[in-house]
């Protein structure tokens, strides 16, 4: 780069839809209506985000009943700290998906 051009990188933005950290990010938990269930669930995000607030928990059932959604919603510090806490989510075996 010559002297007096400017610097590409000094007015980089984020793309559209990228995601800027930190940042409040909802997580979508369905899976097996177990007593079970949710306890599990938030207990896995805790390890993730401690200081997850339960006030955000939403909690659904399917029509039949069979099974649960929870909404979570956590402050999320980097894309690192999601890829960890929907890779526990996915392998537990109560989950169906996560969203």
């Amino acid at each position: 780069m010559a002297s007096g051009e400017p610097d590409p990188r000094a007015h980089r933005q984020a793309a559209p839809g990228a995601l800027v950290f930190p940042m409040d990010f909802p997580i979508k938990i369905m899976g097996h209506n177990r007593l079970e269930f949710e306890p599990q669930m938030i207990a896995i995000v805790r390890t993730h985000a401690p200081d997850f607030d339960l006030g955000t928990v939403e909690v659904r059932q399917s029509r039949g009943g069979k099974y649960l959604s929870l909404t979570v919603t956590i402050r999320a510090q980097s894309r690192a700290q999601l890829d960890a806490v929907y890779l526990e989510l996915t392998r537990h075996p109560l989950v169906k998906v996560v969203l």
